[in-house]
């Protein structure tokens, strides 16, 4: 059975950027929120493999949503996605409980190593 993702991001061109990346892996994305209340709900009715979570984020940012959905399931596996410069907001979200960051705009094969490793594919 293909591993199932969550992808989380307030730019609908990046959640398709991720999608498509995905897709063509072999990875199925169970389902996409835009922010990070969405992410935990999301989270909660899907109950996915993975989640790939945008830190900058209307609402509530990815950081305040990880450590939300630690609460839900101290096992699920995030990997936050950050554009560059941002290195004390990763550092947050390592410590918060996130598995990886991958950067923006994303690499095909680090978006796919990131997710792997995590993932133990």
């Amino acid at each position: 059975m293909a591993n199932r993702i969550l992808i989380v991001d307030d730019a609908a061109f990046m959640r398709m950027m991720i999608r498509d990346i995905l897709s063509k892996n072999g990875f199925e994305v169970v389902g996409e929120a835009q922010d990070g209340s969405q992410a935990i709900e999301k989270f909660k009715e899907l109950r996915p493999d993975l989640i790939t979570m945008d830190i900058t984020m209307p609402e509530m940012d990815g950081i305040a949503a990880l450590k939300e959905i630690k609460k839900v399931d101290a096992n699920a596996k995030v990997i936050m996605c950050s554009a560059m410069g941002q290195q004390a907001m990763v550092i947050d979200a390592i410590q918060a409980g996130a598995k990886d960051f991958i950067v923006k705009p994303f690499q095909a094969d680090r978006v796919i190593e990131a997710i792997s490793k995590t993932l133990g594919v």
